[in-house]
């Protein structure tokens, strides 16, 4: 049995963890708060879930979600997360995060910095453009037509591709648009970002996203 570890068990985390075990998964959850602080949705989510530390659900993690304040990330466990996929949820917000240059003068992406900051993890850009509750109402069997899309953006093709295959078994058509670099197409603000749209409308809003400085 696959095992996810989530660093971060907020709206986007225990969604996940939700979905993740209603596919048959099991699950270890952390927070900065403690593993105490998850008894009610560990025993919401029942046998397959069990609460520990970030460095602990790395560790047992096969995949492993990050979906905390970029803040938090100078503190993720990197050697734990070392030579694994690590699925990347995490949005810029300048009045939550401070300004951070890099990414006011897009020089970079939110998952090309976390890429950094884990050099010997695989990072995928992915969950990062759907509201939490739908993550939950809005899945729909392969080939349902207008079933909603998702994107996924990483630098390693076999890390893509099992993420990819996740997005579906949860439920949404992946959209793969490559590197980590292109995940600015699917950043706050733009057209694809948060609205719902089958894996055509997605591909069209991608093409149609420009950078802030454009906006």
């Amino acid at each position: 049995m696959t095992t996810i570890g989530l660093i971060g068990s907020g709206h986007i985390g225990s969604q996940l963890a939700r979905l993740a075990v209603a596919h048959g998964y099991s699950v270890v959850l952390s927070n900065s708060r403690g593993p105490e602080t998850l008894s009610d949705l560990v025993a919401e989510l029942g046998p397959q879930a069990r609460a520990a530390t970030p460095a602990e659900a790395a560790a047992a993690g096969d995949l492993v979600v990050v979906t905390v304040p970029l803040a938090a990330e100078a503190t993720l466990p990197v050697a734990e997360l070392a030579g694994k996929i690590v699925i990347d949820t995490d949005n810029y917000y300048p009045q939550r995060d401070g300004n951070i240059p890099e990414l006011d003068d897009e020089s970079t992406t939110v998952a090309e910095r976390l890429q950094a900051v884990l050099p010997t993890s695989k990072v995928v850009k992915a969950f990062n453009h759907i509201g939490a509750a739908s993550l939950t109402t809005e899945g729909q069997a392969a080939g349902t037509p207008g079933r909603r899309a998702l994107v996924v953006a990483g630098d390693d093709a076999e890390a893509r591709d099992r993420v990819a295959a996740l997005i579906d078994q949860f439920g949404f058509d992946a959209v793969d648009i490559g590197p980590l670099a292109e995940g600015w197409r699917i950043q706050r603000d733009t057209p694809g970002y948060v609205t719902r749209f089958d894996a055509d409308g997605l591909r069209e809003a991608l093409a149609a996203a420009k950078r802030y400085r454009d906006m």
